[in-house]
C-alpha cells in the first residue's frame, strides 16, 4: 500500500502581519513516526521554525517524548534538569511531571482531578503580576494582558539548550480574547486568543538589524548567570516581558546554590540553523549577565548589558512580527527552540481550565555560532 507523503502548508497570518515563519503538517502518524516522515518533519521544522499538527488529542506522552528525542537522539533528560527541585526557582510552581514519563511536564491553569497518573493537581498559569514590576490593574485583568516572559527553553547553566520543544493542548478554554499591551510608551498592542503562546523569529530578529549591529552580534557572546532562575527570582520584568529592570534585586552568588565555574554558559549571540545555515539572534534576555566582545573586552555592568540586548531584540517583538497561536484542543506545536523566542500570555479566571503537555530535552551539544 502506498502511503501519501506528509503535506507541509505554510501558515498565513492575517492582514498587516509580517510573520514569515510557521507551517501546518498534515498526514503524519506521530504515534509511530517513520524515518521518511520524520525527515520531512525535521526539514519543515528548521525551515519554518514553528509547526502545527492538528487533532493529536490521543498522542501518548511516550510518543511525544520520542518525537522530541528524535531531533537529538543522545538527549535524555528534561531540559531544565533538576532546577525545579529548588523551591526558589521561578519555574518551580508552573510545571508538574508526568510520573510514567518524567521528561514530559504538565502545565496550565485550574484544578485537574486526574490526568496521566497525576491526581488533584492545581495548575497555575503564569501571570505577569507575579513577575513584572508594574501590572495591569486588577479591574482590567481579564480584558487586557501582557507577554509574561520572552525566553528560550533552557537551563542556561550546566545543560545545553534543547533543540526543540513540543507543546500539546489537551484542554483549551474557549471564547474569550484579550488585548495585549506593551505598556512601554509606544502604544503598541495586539489582540490575542486567551492563553495564546506567542512566538517571534530569531532569524527575522537578526535580519532586521543594521549592518553594524549584525557585525556586533556575529562577533560577541553572552554569558548567563549561574542558576539563573534562582538568581533572577527577586528581580522584576519590564512591561514587554523582554528582560528585567536593573534594580539590584538579583541574588548575590553567596545566596545561590554551589557554583561550578565550568558550568557557567557563554554562548554566541547568533545561532546557526542546521538545515538552512541562516543565523538567528538567540539571547534569553532575563538570564543574561555579561557580554564578551570581539576585542576581548567584557561588558559586566548589568544595566548596560540589558540595555544593549533590549535594543537589539525589541524591534522584532512588535505586533506585526508576533505569531500568536490560536490553540484548539488536540493541537501539537513543535518549535525550533534554537530559532525562536516565545512567551506565555494571558490572564485566566479560576474556573478556566487549561491543560497542556510540554516536552523538551537538554541537548547533547551546544548551539553552533556563525
Amino acid at each position: 500500500m502506498t502511503v501519501s507523503p506528509p503535506v507541509v502548508r505554510p501558515l498565513h497570518p492575517g492582514p498587516g502581519s509580517q510573520v514569515d515563519f510557521g507551517a501546518q503538517i498534515d498526514g503524519v502518524n506521530l504515534e509511530s513516526l517513520t524515518d521518511e516522515h520524520f525527515a520531512i518533519v525535521r526539514d519543515a521544522l528548521y525551515r519554518h521554525h514553528v509547526v502545527v499538527f492538528k487533532n493529536q488529542a490521543k498522542l501518548s506522552p511516550k510518543a511525544q517524548y520520542e518525537l522530541t528525542k528524535r531531533f537529538d537522539p543522545a538527549a535524555e533528560n528534561y531540559g531544565h534538569g533538576k532546577t525545579l527541585d529548588a523551591k526558589r526557582s521561578i519555574l518551580h510552581p508552573d510545571l508538574k511531571t508526568i510520573p510514567h514519563q518524567p521528561q514530559v511536564q504538565v502545565i496550565g491553569n485550574g484544578l485537574i482531578p486526574s490526568y496521566e497518573g497525576l491526581e488533584n493537581v492545581q495548575l497555575r498559569h503564569p501571570h505577569h503580576r507575579t513577575f513584572h514590576r508594574d501590572h495591569i490593574p486588577d479591574d482590567r485583568d481579564y480584558d487586557f494582558t501582557r507577554f509574561y516572559r520572552w525566553h528560550i527553553d533552557a537551563a542556561l547553566y550546566d545543560l545545553y539548550p534543547p533543540q526543540v520543544t513540543t507543546l500539546l493542548a489537551v484542554n483549551v478554554p474557549k471564547g474569550r480574547r484579550q488585548t495585549l499591551l506593551y505598556d512601554d510608551g509606544t502604544g503598541e498592542e495586539l489582540v490575542v486568543p486567551l492563553g495564546t503562546t506567542a512566538f517571534v523569529s530569531g532569524q527575522q530578529m537578526f535580519e532586521r538589524l543594521s549592518p553594524a549591529d549584525k557585525e556586533f552580534v556575529q562577533t560577541s557572546k553572552v554569558e548567563y548567570a549561574p542558576h539563573p532562575y534562582i538568581w533572577m527570582s527577586s528581580a522584576r520584568a519590564l512591561p514587554t516581558g523582554l528582560g528585567l529592570h536593573s534594580e539590584g534585586r538579583e541574588l548575590p552568588e553567596s545566596d545561590l546554590p554551589p557554583i561550578d565555574p565550568r558550568k557557567i554558559m557563554v554562548y554566541p549571540m547568533t545561532w546557526k540553523n542546521p538545515v538552512s545555515g541562516k543565523l538567528a539572534l538567540q539571547i534569553h534576555p532575563s538570564a543574561v549577565r555579561r557580554i564578551h566582545c570581539a576585542d576581548g573586552s567584557v561588558v559586566d555592568d548589568l544595566s548596560r548589558v540589558r540595555d544593549i540586548v533590549y535594543k537589539l531584540q525589541r524591534p522584532a517583538i512588535s505586533p506585526q512580527y508576533v505569531y500568536a497561536h490560536d490553540w484548539e484542543d488536540g493541537d501539537l506545536v513543535l518549535f525550533n527552540n534554537r530559532g525562536v523566542l516565545h512567551s506565555v500570555v494571558g490572564a485566566f479566571k479560576p474556573d478556566e481550565v487549561r491543560l497542556f503537555r510540554q516536552c523538551n530535552l537538554a541537548a547533547s551539544e551546544p548551539p553552533a555560532g556563525p
